[in-house]
């Protein structure tokens, strides 16, 4: 005879020994494929910046403006250059600015050499800073200016003492103006430094040099 506790017991005994219920199949992930490699860019070499050669540092001296450049003066600041190569490496400056069809070239004054705008890019200049007239200069700054031109090089107590004045102002305003510049610093026999016209002196007046000046007696037309 049996007791609830025994039916109880069966029941469970029955369930103990059923079959395992099979997991469920879980899909699995695959796995992870390698990464790449990184690309790493390499920057080219950079190359080694040369030194100017001796016809950029002249152009550059050109550039700057100033007082017309002289063959001495470029020997002096560039060592070991001569006379022969300075104007040797003025002819090929101005060989590559005619092949790059350039609007300015390097002009031979009395003084020296000096970049100048092509006889047909002038009017554009004068458009830009104004010719003669149209600086509207003085009857004294004209006074000034025919001084230097028939003088020079000529140092500012000079120009005072023809003048019967002083003339610092005047001599600013032409050097600011480009149609005079300092051609020589002072020394110890001639401490003032000495002033000179320019080739954009000679450009505005339509002179290919200083030959070019009208007599003395005409100066006033300047």
């Amino acid at each position: 005879m049996t007791t609830p506790d025994d039916e109880l017991w069966e029941v469970d005994a029955e369930d103990a020994i059923r079959e395992p219920i099979a997991p469920e199949p879980v899909e699995l992930l695959p796995a992870p494929t390698a990464l790449p490699e990184p690309v790493v860019v390499v920057p080219p070499p950079v190359a080694e910046e040369l030194p100017p050669s001796p016809a950029q540092i002249i152009e550059a001296m050109l550039f700057v403006g100033g007082a017309p450049l002289t063959a001495d003066r470029a020997c002096e600041i560039i060592r070991g250059l001569s006379a022969d190569q300075f104007r040797a490496a003025v002819d090929e400056r101005n060989a590559l600015y005619r092949r790059q069809n350039r609007p300015y070239t390097i002009a031979m004054t009395d003084l020296g050499y000096a970049l100048a705008v092509k006889a047909k890019y002038r009017a554009v200049r004068e458009k830009l800073v104004g010719s003669p007239r149209e600086a509207r200069l003085s009857q004294p700054a004209l006074d000034v200016l025919s001084l230097v031109a028939y003088r020079q090089p000529i140092t500012k107590a000079e120009v005072d003492t023809l003048r019967g004045g002083e003339s610092g102002g005047l001599l600013r305003q032409l050097v600011r103006l480009g149609l005079i510049a300092v051609v020589r610093r002072g020394e110890a026999e001639q401490p003032g430094v000495c002033y000179g016209t320019t080739a954009r002196f000679l450009e505005l007046f339509h002179l290919r040099s200083l030959d070019d000046l009208p007599a003395t007696g005409d100066a006033q037309r300047l």
